[in-house]
Parts: structure tokens; C-alpha cells; sequence
């Protein structure tokens, strides 16, 4: 400073001191040096450093603690192995097992193959045994008209016959033998045949039927109707599976969550599993509907937003006036595969991680409609996706109005196929 201030200006020597003590150490990011803002004390230094030589006693402790690790790790390690192992084994059980149920199956087909064609050789049998009878007459009767005509001819080479003798070779001419109506009944069973090749057919479709079911079935789940979205004419039974429509509303308090304007009803909790199938008894309804549908669906008014397959919330197939179609985000598809006689059951199955819903014709599991990613088009869909749990969803319908109101429909107990 000047001396005008009136304040004597600092040496070079105090300078220095403060520029030492002020001054940090410029972070450097390209620097290895570990950057210290002040130098550390002599008791922070031997700490340190007694820190980084730990003990005889710590590193016993340590090595103890890693040893038992080891160990611990091994021990898991054998444990793995032997599940590994142990599944290999249950497998093989398991095939077994499998094995000896087709077996089983293989056996009584092969019995009642047996018995078939035992029926059938009994009937060849039976056949012919009446055939040869008749076979052996005809065979008599020729050798007598070929007696006859021995005779005859002998008579005719003789030149001098006596009258008695022409009387008598007279007598002894032969009748004509003609064929018996009975005859013609003498034949195989054809009738009981056609009926027996008709009997084994449906057998085989049912069997095959049958053993398709059997894989959906290992997914089936148990469906309970939630009692609070039914709408409030129809009566759930005690056991949450049966539904009947009374055609009366029954008096209980408001519930948001139940259908007020549609005849519909949901399940009690979403499809937990990946997969999942059920079937829904519908012999007893002349009109229904049959989906599942998001949680969102609504529940009051007869907006397209609250009827199953009319909305993006739902998809199902329904019955109405005899008609048996598909229906997702209001557009509908008929479904094929549907013969003259009515449904019995109707098996949904889906494949939540997927995107895939299957209905079927559970009598004879007959792909009623496939929604996938293949038909998206149809149903205007840019990705077939599941995006929120699904719950069952059951509807009844307005039949025509020369019929009467259906009245129910079940959820079927598929613990016992």
C-alpha cells in the first residue's frame, strides 16, 4: 500500500505466510494426487495406519469368518447338485408313471379292439354255418338232378325200353328246386357294423377331445362370481358359481361396482396365473354372453362402455337369436366350427404374458374364436396385448321375443374332469 493510507504495507515475508496458508490445491480432474485441503495431524496419521495393519487377532477372525463361508457355500453348492440330481430322478418318475397310464389306456383299447373283432368272427362264424346249410342242400339236390339225368341218359341209349320202364323213369323225374326268400337273409350284419364304425368315430373325436382338454385343464382355474357387480336380477348361488336370472330386481343398497343397466356379472379376483382356463355351463340360456374384461369396464348405463366386446375393456362370444359370434371393441366376427346342436359348455382359455384368448366349444373342443395378435385387423387392434389383470366376465342376454328369458348359467368345478 501507499503510504498515503497511513497504514504500513506488509512485508514480502508476511506475504508469503499468508499465500501459504490461503492457498488450496487446484483440482485437478488429470491429476493422480489425492488433492488435500489441509495436512493431516500426526494422530489421524497413525490411526490410519494402524488401520490399514489389522491385528492377529482381526485377521484370525476374518479367516474363521471366510472358512465358515466356505463352507456354507459348498454345503449350497451340494444341496444344488442334489435338487439337480433329484430332478432328473422325479422326471423319470414321473414319465413312468405317465407311461403306465397310456399303458393302461393302450390296454383296454386293445381289449375292446379284441372284442370287436371277436364279435365280428363270431358273426362270420354264425354266417357261415347257416350259409353251408343251405350250401349242402343244393348240394344234395344237384347230386340228385345228377342222378337223373345218369338215368336218363342210360334210358334214352337203351333202343328197346318196355312201357313200364318209361312209366317209371317218368315217376322218377326230379322236381325243380327253387331258391328260398330266407336265403337272401343269410348275410353279415351289415347294419350293426355301420353302427359299430359310427360308435368307434365318436369315440375317437370324444377321445381326442378329451385329451386336448386334459392340457387346459393342468391351467384350469377356480371362478367365483363377485356378488357385488351383479346386476340386481340376477341370484347367485351359494357356492359363487351358478347364476340365474329372476327377471325382479332384488332389494340391496347401491353398489359402485355393480352392473345397474346390464345383466352382467364379474369374477371375484383377476386370473392369477399365466395361463388359465374355465368353462361356463350355458344349457340352460337361450342368449348369453361369455368373456372376460378388464377391471375399468363400466358398470352403470347401457353404454357401449359398460356390454361385453362392445368397448377395448372386453372380448367375448355370445349367443343371440341363435347366433353365435365374436365381439372386441364393438366389432364382431361369426364364429365357425359351430355344428346344428347348441352349445353345452363354453371353455375360455388365455394366455395373459401372450396376449392370446381361446373359446372353445368344450364338448368337443372346437376353436370357437382365436384373438391374437394374427386377427388384430378384424377387431382393429395395432397390438394384441393384455395390459391390466382380466377378470371372468358372464352376460345375460334379451332372447327374441317369442322365447322366454334364459334363466342359467354356471361356472363349471373342473377339479374332477
Amino acid at each position: 500500500m501507499s503510504a498515503q493510507s497511513g497504514l504500513e504495507a506488509p512485508s514480502a515475508d508476511s506475504y508469503g505466510v499468508l499465500q501459504d496458508i490461503f492457498s488450496l490445491t487446484p483440482l485437478d480432474s488429470n491429476s493422480d494426487r489425492a488433492v488435500q485441503p489441509f495436512p493431516r495431524s500426526p494422530k489421524l496419521k497413525k490411526k490410519m495406519a494402524n488401520a490399514g495393519q489389522p491385528t492377529q487377532e482381526q485377521l484370525s477372525r476374518r479367516l474363521d469368518e471366510l472358512q465358515a463361508e466356505r463352507s456354507k457355500t459348498e454345503a449350497h453348492i451340494l444341496s444344488l447338485k442334489k435338487r439337480r440330481a433329484d430332478l432328473s430322478k422325479s422326471t423319470e418318475v414321473m414319465k413312468q408313471q405317465v407311461r403306465e397310464r397310456f399303458e393302461s389306456l393302450r390296454s383296454v383299447l386293445s381289449q375292446d379292439e379284441q372284442a370287436v373283432l371277436d364279435s365280428l368272427e363270431l358273426d362270420l362264424r354264425q354266417t357261415r354255418t347257416r350259409l353251408d346249410q343251405v350250401l349242402n342242400n343244393w348240394k344234395q339236390h344237384q347230386n340228385q338232378v345228377s342222378k337223373n339225368i345218369t338215368s336218363t341218359q342210360r334210358t334214352l341209349s337203351e333202343s328197346a325200353g318196355t312201357e313200364e320202364d318209361e312209366e317209371k323213369g317218368q315217376n322218377e323225374t326230379l322236381s325243380a328246386k327253387k331258391p328260398d326268400a330266407s336265403e337272401k337273409e343269410i348275410r353279415l350284419n351289415d347294419e350293426r357294423f355301420e353302427k359299430l364304425l359310427k360308435t368307434l368315430s365318436s369315440i375317437s373325436k370324444q377321445l381326442k377331445a378329451q385329451l386336448q382338454r386334459k392340457t387346459l385343464l393342468l391351467d384350469s382355474s377356480p371362478m367365483v362370481i363377485d356378488r357385488q357387480t351383479c346386476h340386481s336380477e340376477i341370484t347367485v348361488t351359494s357356492d359363487g358359481r351358478g347364476l340365474s336370472f329372476s327377471g325382479s330386481a332384488h332389494s340391496a343398497p347401491e353398489n359402485p361396482l355393480q352392473f345397474d343397466k346390464v345383466c352382467c356379472a364379474l369374477s371375484g379376483s383377476p386370473l392369477a396365473a399365466p395361463q388359465s382356463y374355465w368353462e361356463v355351463d350355458v344349457r340352460c340360456s337361450s342368449a348369453w354372453a361369455v368373456g372376460v374384461a378388464y377391471i375399468r369396464l363400466e358398470r352403470k348405463g347401457r353404454d357401449k362402455g359398460a356390454k361385453l366386446g362392445r368397448n377395448r375393456n372386453s372380448w367375448c362370444v355370445e349367443l343371440r337369436s341363435g347366433h353365435l359370434s365374436a365381439w372386441h371393441n364393438d366389432r364382431h366376427v361369426a364364429c365357425q366350427g359351430v355344428g346344428q346342436a347348441s352349445l353345452g359348455k363354453v371353455g375360455v382359455w388365455v394366455n395373459y404374458e401372450k396376449g392370446q384368448l381361446v373359446f372353445y366349444d368344450a364338448d368337443n373342443m372346437v376353436v370357437l374364436q382365436r384373438f391374437s395378435a394374427a386377427v388384430t385387423p378384424v377387431f382393429d387392434r395395432a397390438h394384441h396385448q393384455f395390459t391390466e389383470p382380466l377378470y371372468a366376465a358372464v352376460c345375460f342376454l334379451k332372447p327374441p321375443e317369442n322365447q322366454i328369458w334364459p334363466n342359467h348359467l354356471e361356472l363349471c368345478h373342473l377339479n374332477n374332469p
